[in-house]
């Protein structure tokens, strides 16, 4: 995932004495066939929304190393979550494409003009090792998000909320997040035209994993307060490569 890493460990395998302690192996996880099964295996790969940077797909191929009695993941789990957001910054930005291919992307964005119009809602959580058969790693979600105060929605943030171990949690998601987190900022899902909301009415999000052979992308669409278009149709525009 990142060569520039694999420098440094094996630099820091050296300078640390750890010639006869750790082994450094530069291969794709799905390839690797190591000689014995781990009792324990460790990841960093968390994206802003959890499994948008493939983290099921690496570690359903990955778990195969794991002892499968004993062996332990970490994360052990994590969920993603979305909120809708009012931000004419954000979407002046996106709009200054002038093309729809850029309303159909997500994006890494530290948020500051911006306000949360209802409490983030649980899209759906992946758990590792996943001993489900077949996998499945496709996900769909509804959200009915309550709004008390008239408003315009221009998108949608996305947050995670990952359980490591027991109970100890990394956080992004705004109820739990985790003092000092800077690793990660909020994922933002834009709408092409930004919609009216009145006061005490409801905003009604469908969000869709999708996976094929070769990537995975996500599909969204608004149908309350009014209808808009689903984003990212087979994600042409937009999708993350396997």
């Amino acid at each position: 995932k990142n060569p520039n890493a694999v420098v440094t460990l094996r630099n820091m395998r050296i300078t640390e004495g750890w010639l006869d302690k750790v082994e450094v192996v530069h291969s794709d996880m799905r390839d690797f066939a190591p000689r014995e099964q781990a009792d324990i295996l460790v990841s960093e790969l968390l994206g802003s929304f959890g499994d948008n940077e493939l983290s099921p797909e690496c570690l359903d191929g990955a778990q195969r190393f794991l002892h499968p009695q004993r062996g332990v993941s970490i994360p052990v789990s994590y969920t993603s979550w979305i909120a809708p957001v009012s931000s004419s910054k954000l979407h002046q930005e996106v709009k200054a494409y002038n093309d729809v291919k850029h309303f159909e992307t997500t994006y890494v964005v530290k948020m500051h003009c911006h306000k949360v119009l209802s409490t983030a809602q649980a899209c759906w959580t992946f758990e590792h090792p996943n001993r489900q058969q077949p996998v499945d790693n496709t996900r769909q979600s509804t959200h009915r998000f309550q709004v008390a105060r008239s408003s315009c929605l221009h998108g949608f943030a996305g947050y995670f909320d990952a359980l490591l171990y027991g109970d100890v949690h990394i956080s992004i998601y705004p109820e739990t997040f985790s003092t000092g987190m800077f690793s990660w900022f909020p994922l933002f899902f834009p709408i092409r035209n930004p919609m009216y909301v009145p006061e005490e009415t409801e905003i009604v999000l469908h969000l869709s994993r999708c996976v094929a052979d070769k990537k995975v992308w996500y599909e969204w669409a608004v149908s309350e307060p009014s209808v808009g278009p689903v984003n990212n149709v087979n994600g042409r525009s937009f999708s993350i490569g396997l």
